[in-house]
């Protein structure tokens, strides 16, 4: 099993970055890489969802369901893949702690990859963090845009 574990400190109010991080349908103007997020189901707090991804170097449009539990006493949210795709499996919690300078949003992953798959637990390790960094840190430029218009 991989894991991978990234944050960033937001300059913005705990229930901004807490309310526009799990909006999940407006993940599209917040991440760079989903073209479409479609709620597919809600029922006892939990989230089911179909993320699409922008087209690939190829062509390729990537896209699968995941489903989210959020907790706002806790600010934690335990997500997850149900179509894996590559992946044997993909779990993803995120965390949120008020901070000095605002919010400390964190992002811990654990998966496998398929034996088929195109990259190995390596190599995904190396596309997630480099990919966290971009998308924690253009959440980071925009709540804190958001934050600072109001």
């Amino acid at each position: 099993m991989a894991r991978t574990d990234n944050e960033v400190v937001i300059a913005a109010p705990m229930d901004l970055v807490w309310s526009r991080t799990n909006d999940v349908a407006g993940w599209p103007e917040l991440f760079s890489e989903y073209a479409k997020a479609e709620i597919l189901t809600e029922h006892d707090g939990v989230i089911r969802f179909r993320l699409t991804m922008h087209p690939d170097e190829q062509g390729r449009v990537w896209s699968w369901v995941s489903e989210r539990a959020a907790d706002e006493r806790t600010r934690t949210v335990n997500a997850r893949r149900v179509e894996p795709g590559p992946f044997q499996h993909m779990n993803i919690r995120w965390t949120y702690r008020e901070v000095d300078g605002g919010v400390l949003m964190r992002w811990e992953q654990e998966f496998a990859m398929r034996p088929d798959a195109p990259v190995d637990d390596a190599g995904m390790t190396n596309r997630i963090n480099a990919n966290s960094t971009i998308q924690l840190d253009l959440i980071r430029t925009r709540l804190e845009a958001e934050a600072n218009a109001t």
